[in-house]
């Protein structure tokens, strides 16, 4: 019979237990899966089974996990992903979480930058953890980048952004996401990356304060090589402070126009 393990087609003897397929493909396996909800290891295994066998706790080989993760959005997809280098300005609640997305997906290369460390009020919607108060937030997203996908390529830039080091920073980059507070650093790496660097396109964001509407939020087009996500109008203030549900509607849009601009959706 023909079925599926770990993603990948096999063709097996009639009857097999899940157990005895786990004894064959991962020895030690203490995680079985079948058609998408774990059973019991005497389950018999019929044509056209999907199954996974997984060791508890165990990090995949890099091409067995790429398998499991193309699979979700096809191998033809996944290759350009793996073959992307997106920089992300800013690495609080909108860049911290674009770079979560991007890493879950496969993104191949992500050049962070940031000169500020982890504070307790950055909890309330940055993709930090307790623990890593006082840390770089670079150096604190790199390491949970890594938990996530241990794969992907993190370059880390513990600096402030200028003019004059944007270019060099996200030299290999063709999307930079534009990920800060203040509407002075907005204008000053769009307009610099819209002068000097040519092959490079940002999707920045205006506008996320608040609990307004969700459907506020929108994605559009500036010229050719800038996108604006937000609702440009809700600004952070005393009773509209910036808040996880909603930032965290804006960096998704972000980053899902950030792959459709790599798959050339968009361009």
């Amino acid at each position: 019979m023909k079925i599926q393990i770990n993603e990948k087609r096999a063709e097996v003897e009639d009857s097999l237990t899940l157990k005895a397929i786990a004894e064959l493909y991962k020895p030690g396996a203490d995680v079985l899966i079948l058609n998408g909800f774990p059973a019991a290891a005497d389950t018999i295994l019929h044509d056209g089974d999907e199954v996974y066998v997984i060791r508890r706790g165990e990090i995949p080989p890099r091409e067995e996990l790429e398998g499991l993760m193309a699979a979700r959005h096809t191998p033809g997809v996944h290759a350009r992903l793996k073959q992307a280098s997106v920089g992300i300005a800013g690495v609080g609640g909108l860049g911290s979480a674009v770079a979560v997305a991007l890493a879950r997906i496969g993104v191949g290369t992500l050049v962070i930058a940031d000169f500020d460390v982890v504070e307790p009020s950055n909890l309330n919607r940055q993709q930090y953890f307790i623990d890593q108060i006082g840390q770089y937030k670079v150096d604190a997203l790199a390491c949970n980048l890594k938990r996530i996908n241990p794969y992907v390529t993190v370059e880390v830039h513990q600096l402030l952004l200028t003019s004059e080091n944007i270019p060099t920073i996200f030299s290999a980059c063709q999307v930079v996401v534009e990920a800060f507070d203040r509407a002075d650093m907005k204008a000053m790496l769009v307009n610099r990356v819209l002068e000097s660097m040519p092959q490079s396109t940002v999707v920045a964001a205006s506008g996320l304060a608040g609990y307004g509407s969700n459907n506020s939020i929108s994605t559009r087009k500036v010229s050719r090589r800038l996108y604006l996500t937000g609702d440009s109008v809700s600004e952070a203030a005393p009773g509209n402070g910036l808040m996880a549900p909603r930032v965290g509607i804006a960096a998704h849009h972000q980053a899902n126009q950030v792959v459709r601009l790599i798959l050339g959706e968009d361009l």
